[in-house]
């Protein structure tokens, strides 16, 4: 299969970026990689895309909860009460393996119907369904990460499990095509001591990395101080073994300066997720604080704390985010000190390239998820999404990519491919 059209490469300059550049890509159907990256002078015709297409990576989604996509837009509630009343009931369903398969095939579709090909994912605290949920993602052509939830206290009865019971079935956990397991603690609110250490220990002898929540919400925050001690959020995670490289912190809003350092330190990853941060009332996450201090941030949609599935959507609340906290805050502040407002160019890179690279997608490594994704290179997944913009003269805009982010509709994309076979056609 051969794809043509002005294809998203990455730029050269001091930050990372894309930019559009007339070419085609060539897919082994084989491998399901892309064999080539050619220039569109003397190329071949195209099988897909042509003139006036455009052909990105596809889309990577840092932070999603594959259970929670039914109870999308429940407003008004801050982050405890959300999860007692709206995702805990939620979540029980869950129960039910063939329900769980189900439910994550229609997740799967709603995510390749916005280009989203990847994925780092939360499930339930069920083994059986977290491995069907995998199996459907899998077989639907979305890869990633998915992981078993770890909980043992304060939630539902239905919810919680023993800490050993939790830690072996997660241990059991196998990658399914290219879908690789993560160790999940929900966050320190509805895991003991035991079950953090142990969420460590078995990163320690698999060697999978971890993801969680942390400092989402100050509230959140005083529940954790209560319960381990006075400890500080961060600390609690560290004591345990859970600050390392590679630790996925999903929200990271309220932290203090020693937090950020110990981040920071450990070359952990946060998750921005924008647009559950406001919908949830919970805060504004410090993107250039963050990432002056040497801390990675990926971006997550945050489903269903976020109400965009779309990643592109997403990057818009980010580009939002950052530039309502320049606007509000002091000249002293560190947010309007340190913030840059990224370009539409750095958005598409973050939610391809940067999103891989952050969560370890772009690498084939062993027991991961088998082939890189993120770009459009020779030796990676051919995982694209072949969009028809209807703008007018776009490439004539001083920004074309910012007319097509800023511009975007869903409606736009008429494929995807994912492992070098048609997904998605709309």
């Amino acid at each position: 299969m051969i794809v043509t059209g002005q294809l998203l490469l990455p730029t050269t300059g001091p930050c990372p970026g894309l930019g559009l550049v007339p070419g085609g890509i060539r897919i082994d159907p084989d491998s399901g990689t892309i064999a080539e990256v050619f220039d569109m002078q003397g190329g071949p015709a195209g099988d897909l895309g042509g003139h006036g297409a455009i052909i990105a990576p596809g889309f990577v989604d840092a932070h999603v909860h594959l259970p929670q996509f039914d109870s999308i837009g429940v407003h008004g509630r801050t982050l405890l009460d959300w999860l007692d009343r709206v995702i805990f009931p939620a979540e029980v369903r869950w129960s039910d393996a063939n329900y769980a398969a189900a439910m994550a095939g229609r997740v799967a579709e709603r995510l390749l119907s916005c280009g989203t090909t990847s994925v780092c994912a939360y499930a339930t605290v069920h083994h059986e369904s977290a491995r069907r949920a995998m199996a459907a993602l899998s077989a639907a052509g979305v890869s990633g990460l998915v992981g078993q939830v770890l909980m043992d206290r304060n939630a539902s009865p239905e919810l919680t499990r023993p800490a050993g019971q939790l830690l072996a079935e997660a241990a059991r956990l196998e990658r399914v095509g290219r879908v690789a397991p993560i160790i999940t603690p929900r966050f320190a609110v509805s895991c003991s001591e035991e079950l953090l250490r142990g969420a460590g220990a078995l990163a320690d002898s698999t060697g999978q990395r971890i993801q969680t929540h942390l400092a989402e919400t100050l509230e959140e925050g005083a529940f954790v101080a209560s319960l381990f001690g006075g400890l500080a959020y961060t600390e609690v995670y560290r004591r345990c073994g859970l600050v390392r490289e590679g630790t996925i912190f999903a929200h990271a809003i309220h932290l203090s300066q020693q937090a950020i350092g110990d981040l920071a330190k450990a070359k952990c990853v946060v998750a921005h997720c924008p647009t559950a941060n406001l919908f949830l009332q919970s805060g504004r996450m410090n993107r250039g604080g963050l990432a002056s201090a040497g801390i990675g941030c990926a971006l997550g949609s945050d489903v269903a704390g976020g109400h965009e599935v779309s990643m592109v959507r997403v990057a818009q609340a980010m580009i939002e985010t950052v530039t309502n906290a320049k606007l509000s805050a002091g000249e002293s502040d560190g947010q309007r000190a340190t913030a840059e407002i990224p370009t539409a160019s750095q958005a598409w890179w973050q939610i391809t390239a940067g999103n891989a690279g952050l969560l370890g997608l772009d690498r084939a490594a062993a027991g991961g998820t088998g082939l890189p994704v993120g770009r459009l290179a020779a030796g990676y997944a051919a995982d694209l999404v072949v969009i028809r913009p209807g703008l007018d003269r776009l490439l004539e805009s001083p920004d074309p990519l910012g007319a097509l982010l800023w511009g975007w509709d869903d409606r736009w994309i008429t494929q995807v491919i994912t492992g070098g076979r048609v997904r998605w056609s709309s």
